[in-house]
């Protein structure tokens, strides 16, 4: 192959030392002559592999507490040189500068550092310099230079250096992509912890990087195609869940146990929710989860096949065993026993998930919609309503019983698609309307479908996502049997819609905090 370039000298300078030995006694045995930097050398020297340091190559010692130790001629030098070129290797002859071959560098735990909440001096520190300097050179001459980034990369290039005496043109290009992007989210995770130490909540220019965790089968749809991608530091959920069975997760499944995960980590007590099609269908809390299933799955029993159970307590065998009378696509919780593993052990389509902890609802964050040619960025929906801010705006006041099933059902249409409707009793949902055009529409649909599971709705609660802009859609409530209502507010027809509550004798209280989700 007439692209292939030997590898005769390898420069290596590590933070992740994984795989570090077992790849310098591979180079080793193919001949290559190793450069290295600190504690790279010294435990490859501690292992008996041969190891030259790069100041002893470069004649330059390392100054400034390591700040500069690989920014000198010899080494970009021996990078950049193209291979091809009279002109270049005239002048690097005439320099003394010999040519590199294969660069392995990953970079200072800046990532790390900051996500053990270090001091800003610390962080500092950890902003590598010479490692993107020396990336971003091997990856540009990757007609000449292998660059690897990550230790996931060491066994194509030895595989390739036994097989051919030297890396492939495709291989070279594949790392030096694959380098880019890791200098682009080392940047981008730079410039955002700068960002938020200036107090910039939304910089002139904004950065985010993923790594790809799954190339999915296809998107939404079969003709989509579409990829799993992680961010550091990983919430909670998908992101951090250990697969026990079944086959891999699609598009849909992702966003839609996304969605479950984040509406159960809501609640305190132990509780399940069920979702189908990103909206929950059936949200129960109760004083186990065994429980808990039996009042989430009363609430819509059709919508629920097919669906995904998220859990906020660990998934035991009674529970597993309930789970596993419907179909289920996927099953997330913090973890399962291992006779929970074993009874889902046989349902080959079913996925489990354990994602070791459950999400912050009140955690700070971002999130993303693209649009057209760019994209929109808002903090996370964090706002979490207590008894004590809620506001009594009609002449009946809510009882106790009424106020836990109003802040239960207010929490779960924070998950629904507006206009959202949910109707609760005793901690459980009874009806849910979704993504509606107008929120009259949303009480009806939310009452026909908990109707038509045989569900009790006298004195109930129900939830608004946002506020009722007339007093049709609070009527349609009442009609359903609602005695106590949460909702925002604000509506420039308010006094008309606390009227009609007045009328009817039930209990209205005022949130001031909107949880639309389009």
């Amino acid at each position: 192959m007439s692209d292939i370039v030997p590898i005769r000298t390898a420069l290596i300078s590590v933070s992740d030392k994984t795989g570090l030995v077992e790849f310098g006694r591979a180079l080793e045995a193919h001949g290559v002559k190793i450069l290295s930097t600190g504690g790279s050398a010294k435990m490859l020297r501690e292992a008996g592999v041969p190891v030259t340091e790069v100041s002893e190559h470069t004649g330059f010692p390392e100054i400034l507490e390591g700040r500069v130790k690989t920014l000198v001629p010899q080494v970009h030098g021996g990078i950049l040189g193209k291979r091809n070129d009279p002109a270049h290797i005239a002048q690097m002859a005439a320099h003394d500068i010999a040519p590199i071959d294969l660069v392995a560098v990953n970079l200072y735990p800046f990532e790390a550092t900051v996500a053990r909440g270090a001091a800003f001096e610390d962080c500092i520190e950890n902003i590598d310099i010479g490692g993107p300097a020396m990336i971003r050179s091997a990856a540009k001459n990757h007609d000449g230079v292998a660059v690897l980034t990550a230790p996931e990369h060491y066994q194509a290039v030895l595989s390739e250096l036994t097989a051919h005496g030297g890396t492939t043109l495709a291989t070279r290009r594949k790392l030096a992509a694959a380098a880019y992007a890791r200098t682009a989210a080392y940047d981008a995770a730079i410039s955002g912890w700068f960002a938020g130490q200036n107090g910039e909540e939304y910089p002139e220019s904004f950065s985010f990087s993923g790594v790809k965790k799954q190339e999915l089968r296809y998107g939404e749809n079969p003709h989509q195609s579409a990829a799993f991608y992680t961010s550091s530091p990983a919430r909670f959920g998908v992101a951090t869940a250990a697969q026990t069975q079944g086959k891999e997760l699609s598009y849909n499944n992702y966003n839609d146990t996304d969605a479950a995960y984040e509406c159960v980590a809501e609640f305190d007590a132990p509780s399940i929710v069920i979702v189908k099609h990103a909206n929950p269908c059936g949200v129960a809390s109760a004083e186990n989860v065994a429980a808990a299933w039996d009042a989430a799955l009363a609430c819509d029993p059709v919508s629920a096949f097919g669906g995904i159970v998220a859990l906020n307590r660990t998934l035991d065998e009674e529970t597993a065993a309930k789970i596993s009378t419907i179909f289920t696509e996927v099953i997330i919780a913090p973890d399962a026993t291992d006779a929970a593993k074993a009874l889902l052990a046989g349902k080959k389509n079913l996925r489990l998930l354990t994602a070791g902890g459950l999400p912050d609802p009140a955690e700070a964050g971002v999130t993303f919609k693209s649009l057209a040619g760019g994209f929109l960025l808002q903090t996370r929906d964090a706002g979490r309503i207590t008894a004590a801010e809620l506001k009594v705006v009609t002449k009946r006041a809510p009882t106790e019983a009424e106020i836990a099933d109003m802040l239960f059902a207010f929490r779960v249409a924070k998950h629904v698609k507006s206009n959202a409707i949910v109707y609760a009793k005793n901690r459980a949902t009874i009806g849910v309307g979704a993504g509606q055009m107008n929120r009259v529409d949303s009480a009806r649909i939310a009452a026909w479908r908990g109707k038509a599971a045989n569900l009790d709705f006298s004195n109930c609660a129900v939830a608004s996502d946002a506020f009722f802009p007339f007093a049709d859609g609070l009527e349609a409530a009442i009609s359903a049997g609602a005695s106590c209502v949460i909702q925002p507010g604000g509506s420039i027809r308010d006094k008309d819609v606390i009227e009609a509550a007045d009328a009817a004798g039930i209990a209205m209280v005022f949130t001031n905090m909107r949880h639309f989700r389009h």
